[in-house]
């Protein structure tokens, strides 16, 4: 412990991080630098410089990551169709490696000599932090009070809290775990522990019960350019901005309410309850948008890896050299995604009713159920003919009917040319 001089912490005010600054006081003769990452927190940053300070740091580093995070993190997952276990949309993943990334700059602007973090070794994000610090900071020290202090549950955390004069956004009576960001909120812990358990409707901070969601339903038009969304019912806007105004007309309409058990990359199974209105409409819109633009194959290949790609960002290999040629071949094919989604959004749910792009494959003459001048449906017997071949030699095979040197008999048909 001698050779650190100075730790930066990875600091929300949170239950966890509001009793590291002190511990380490208590363990480190060293310098601590709160690190507060501003990913769309809102209120929730208010006083924590103050707070910081009161218990133990230093020095207080906030940083503005709110466009970096939805450029760089939030879009390109949406172009990758990033849904992990079919249902989890990645928001506290995705914000993970870019929190890290800025602790490394910070540990170099200050000189520091490791970074520490509130992750539990239960969980998913330390991995995702510290895998980040070793690919961007390989000399890194690495921190983690969860794997080293005898506090064993988060009760043991309040009452180290509480005896030691530090508030907490947590109680015993809403011990809940809560990631906040632009992308969604996310909590586990507490009462959500038990999966038989519904959440409590007074938890969720971001959007309406899709029971309480307005009855008359809103429609919404998003462009996209390149697989990028660039606006919203004809209004160019911002990404952050793009990203909060869907927020709000998602969350009002109870969009993006998820409840499941997911697979953590440790090996256990969490139950977790997630709200991400804006990036549920966003990912509908993209694949209307999608349907019409990518070519068959294309999208076949890159749906083939989504699995992948979605593995990756969960288990926080965003810096690996193989994610990285992943979203170099992302840009590639989202070249041509470009067009207008419309979606309608009511009760929870939200359809897409229309789709149109410029470039579209699309071609309403050729999938006309009308008279057209362009398909010469004949064309299709030869085509299935062909396509049936290996079906019609597996069967005979199956039966017997096919073997070496022997003739071909009369109930191969019209395969006698083909096999004799």
């Amino acid at each position: 412990m001698s050779d650190i001089k100075k730790i930066v912490v990875a600091y929300s005010g949170g239950l966890d991080t509001s009793i590291i600054l002190t511990w380490l006081k208590e363990n480190y003769d060293c310098e601590l630098i709160a690190f507060t990452a501003d990913i769309g927190q809102g209120e929730e940053l208010d006083g924590l410089e103050e707070k910081a300070r009161s218990t133990g740091a230093d020095h207080f580093y906030l940083a503005d990551l709110t466009k970096p995070f939805v450029e760089d993190f939030v879009f390109p997952a949406i172009r990758g169709k990033a849904i992990y276990e079919e249902y989890y949309l990645l928001g506290t993943a995705l914000a993970r490696p870019l929190i890290a990334k800025a602790m490394v700059d910070c540990v170099k602007e200050y000189g520091a000599d490791a970074i520490a973090h509130g992750a539990t070794g239960k969980g998913n994000d330390q991995v995702r932090f510290e895998l980040t610090a070793y690919a961007l900071h390989p000399s890194i020290q690495v921190i983690a009070p969860w794997r080293m202090w005898d506090l064993r549950s988060r009760e043991a955390l309040m009452d180290y809290a509480d005896s030691h004069g530090i508030s907490t956004p947590t109680t015993k009576d809403k011990p809940y775990s809560m990631d906040r960001n632009l992308m969604h909120v996310s909590y586990e812990g507490g009462i959500l522990e038990d999966p038989w358990n519904a959440p409590p409707e007074d938890m969720f901070l971001t959007t309406n019960s899709p029971l309480n969601a307005p009855d008359t339903p809103q429609f919404v038009e998003i462009d996209y350019v390149n697989g990028i969304p660039t606006a919203v019912d004809g209004v160019t806007m911002e990404p952050v901005a793009l990203l909060t105004h869907l927020n709000a007309v998602g969350g009002e309409h109870g969009v993006g309410r998820v409840d499941i058990v997911e697979n953590r990359f440790v090996g256990i199974k969490s139950r977790g309850v997630y709200e991400t209105p804006g990036g549920t409409i966003l990912h509908a819109g993209h694949r209307a948008v999608e349907s019409i633009t990518l070519d068959r194959e294309v999208l076949r290949l890159r749906d083939s890896l989504v699995p992948k790609f979605t593995e990756l960002v969960y288990n926080g290999f965003w810096y690996g050299p193989e994610m990285q040629h992943l979203l170099r071949f992302t840009d590639e094919i989202q070249q041509d995604v470009t067009g207008t989604a419309r979606l309608r959004l009511y009760k929870g749910a939200v359809e897409i009713v229309g789709r149109k792009a410029q470039n579209s494959l699309y071609n309403q003459e050729y999938s006309t159920f009308g008279e057209d001048e362009v398909y010469n449906q004949a064309d299709a017997d030869g085509f299935i003919k062909l396509h049936a071949l290996r079906l019609k030699l597996n069967t005979l095979r199956r039966k017997g009917l096919l073997k070496a040197g022997a003739p071909v008999p009369p109930e191969a048909g019209e395969l006698k040319g083909y096999i004799e």
